[in-house]
């Protein structure tokens, strides 16, 4: 009889911040391998941050981060994407002035990432068609989606065995927000994990398996996506209704 699934990302007692300003305050969170976790609150809760932290984009002050059972709190941001960590930021970032095809290149930097390239810009360019149809066109002149498109297509270069979606539907007309997660549900089809920073709380809580509420840098409920949209106080405080 096999035991419990050990968890690929495993956060406990986080706290980190800006300067003298603590953000996050004891944060513990987990990610199962294959499913997709939300964190979703309001503007300001701590999303970003925490995302940032995992990444090694900023130190964690107390707590422990561990990947895959292996410590990374204190690791470099470049051993973390070596590890198979990635980050897709909110707002984007793709390099505007080199065409669509560059930047997904560029997504494959990192050592783990420099083998089968072609193979994975083809998975890519499959999964993502409008990306194929404007591979030599600049970045910078594609809509706010298309370029969604291309941030997570980029993150799917890096060979991910987690992606940290930070806020991917922030700015994006709600046929654009669809779309986007229809994109997540079919990455965790294909075995990808995916910690997901929302604030399209409700959307993000149905597809979860797992979800968490921040608040003020804390988390104040978990549990099961579905189950957190079901309850009262949930849809009352974070939900609108």
């Amino acid at each position: 009889m096999s035991g419990p699934i050990e968890p690929l990302l495993a956060v406990k007692g986080l706290s980190s911040g800006y300067g003298p300003v603590t953000i996050l305050r004891e944060i513990d969170i987990e990610a199962a391998p294959g499913s997709v976790t939300a964190l979703v609150g309001a503007n300001g809760a701590g999303k970003t941050t925490l995302m940032k932290t995992i990444a090694g984009l900023i130190p964690a002050w107390t707590g422990e981060i561990r990947f895959d059972g292996q410590d990374i709190t204190r690791a470099a941001t470049h051993h973390r994407v070596d590890q198979g960590i990635v980050l897709v930021p909110e707002g984007r970032m793709v390099f505007a002035l080199l065409s669509v095809e560059q930047n997904l290149r560029l997504g494959a930097i990192a050592p783990r990432a420099r083998k089968n390239v072609s193979e994975r810009l083809e998975d890519t360019f499959r999964r993502f068609p409008r990306l194929h149809e404007r591979k030599g066109q600049l970045a910078g002149s594609m809509s706010g989606g298309e370029q969604q498109m291309l941030a997570i297509g980029r993150g799917l270069m890096a060979k991910p065995r987690i992606i940290l979606l930070d806020e991917p539907t922030l700015g994006l007309a709600p046929i654009m927000v669809k779309q986007v997660f229809a994109v997540i549900e079919d990455l965790r089809k294909d075995g990808y994990t995916i910690l997901l920073s929302e604030q399209n709380s409700r959307l993000a809580l149905e597809i979860a398996d797992y979800g968490y509420i921040l608040e003020n840098g804390r988390v104040q409920l978990s549990g099961p996506g579905p189950e957190l949209v079901d309850m009262p106080d949930v849809r009352r405080l974070y939900l609108g209704r």
